[in-house]
């Protein structure tokens, strides 16, 4: 607090928040910014008020997914672009034999009738071949990606017909966890704009079986690990300047 002004400049930093289930990146936001102190400005007329502390996040995380979401506050909020920039790991739970319209458990099964049962052995050969180094890659047309001006999903919805143009995305690393067919389980390092869901249905489509993501988990981005991170119902009191990670210049 400035003593002569009455000005608050508020909090400035990072916090890691785990995202549970069913609710949006910006849900998270909102929660957030409830218990952020609010700053005090003067105004155009000479008077002081209150105004919300400036608080956005580093990244989407679609409400079926869980894990990290980079949450920034006060002047860190500059630092979004950077943060979406990271790398990023998820865990990805698949299941080989459907398809879905969303590429993920969202959407209606269509069932896949599957002749051969792909061995661990090629599925692995698979990824190393397909899904691996920079790959072009084709975003759900459930997505936020826009399209002639719109959202993917927003068209989508409306029964339009969605052509999105495949896009170059780095994967860094794809690790088989667990595997008995039809349930697939992969650790996924990977770049800016990959799309995870993709990933489930591409393989699927290269592996002639099915192909959806049926879970997803983020477990980093950059530095910032889920093990760091503040379950959601830490967000009921106030966030202090002292809650904050500050790891880089703002």
């Amino acid at each position: 607090m400035n003593n002569q002004s009455g000005l608050k400049r508020g909090i400035t930093g990072i916090i890691v928040v785990d995202k549970p289930l069913g609710i949006s990146s910006m849900d998270v936001v909102r929660r957030v910014r409830k218990v952020v102190p609010r700053i005090v400005v003067q105004g155009k007329n000479g008077r002081l008020k209150e105004k919300w502390a400036r608080v956005g996040h580093g990244g989407t995380l679609d409400p079926l997914a869980t894990g990290v979401v980079i949450v920034c506050i006060g002047k860190a909020t500059k630092s979004v672009s950077k943060l979406m920039g990271m790398e990023k790991t998820y865990i990805a739970e698949i299941d080989l034999s459907a398809f879905t319209i969303t590429d993920d458990a969202e959407g209606d099964r269509e069932e896949v009738q599957v002749d051969n049962i792909p061995t661990q052995d090629q599925i692995r050969t698979t990824l190393d071949t397909h899904f691996t180094g920079r790959i072009m890659q084709t975003p759900p047309k459930y997505s936020a990606i826009h399209v002639d001006g719109k959202r993917a999903y927003k068209l989508a919805r409306a029964g339009k017909d969605v052509k999105i143009e495949p896009r170059p995305v780095d994967i860094y690393s794809i690790t088989i966890d667990r595997y008995t067919y039809p349930n697939l389980t992969l650790t996924i390092r990977c770049g800016k704009g990959t799309y995870i869901r993709s990933i489930a249905r591409d393989l699927g489509n290269k592996l002639n079986t099915g192909g959806y993501l049926t879970a997803l988990r983020r477990t980093q981005v950059g530095p910032f690990k889920v093990q760091d991170a503040h379950p959601i119902e830490r967000f009921e009191t106030k966030v202090e300047q002292g809650d904050l990670m500050v790891l880089m210049e703002f």
